[in-house]
């Protein structure tokens, strides 16, 4: 079995940024699911800025039945970050295999705020910014993922 292209789907990389809570939602929406290693996160104090490796699920060209369930990397920064906080996952545990999934804003003053990220297993993020700044671009070429399975929360 080969690995998906993006020639061969009906979108390419993404590359996308949000500066407001609507566009976060979108980025959101994208990286829900998304594993990576705890080891893949890394807060740069002097550049105020945040990033995680993701290995994203594909759900821009749909996850019909029958369709190959798709990953991609991706890289989700987040600048005007002054501080980061966490609960419920330890970074001591370097085998660790983090889920994200949702990613929200709550507004503060003058456009500062708290971005939550929210993990699976009761763990989080908390990302103190001075303005939303948020990319989110894939790095790699799709590929099948290895469990070949879609996530499912028993909703």
């Amino acid at each position: 079995m080969t690995d998906a292209r993006f020639e061969d789907a009906d979108t390419g990389p993404l590359r996308l940024a949000a500066d407001d809570a609507e566009g976060l939602a979108v980025i959101s929406a994208l990286v829900q699911d998304s594993v990576f290693p705890i080891t893949e996160m890394t807060y740069a104090r002097p550049r105020r800025r945040f990033a995680v490796m993701l290995n994203r699920l594909r759900r821009e060209d749909g996850l019909a039945a029958g369709r190959r369930v798709e990953r991609v990397q991706s890289l989700l920064v987040f600048d005007e970050v002054l501080s980061v906080r966490s609960s419920g996952i330890d970074r001591a545990q370097t085998d660790t295999v983090l889920s994200l999934l949702n990613v929200a804003f709550e507004a503060g003053a003058d456009g500062a705020g708290i971005v939550t990220l929210t993990l699976a297993g009761d763990g989080a993020l908390c990302l103190m910014v001075e303005a939303l700044d948020v990319h989110l671009r894939d790095v790699t070429r799709p590929y099948i993922a290895p469990s070949g399975k879609i996530p499912d929360h028993g909703l």
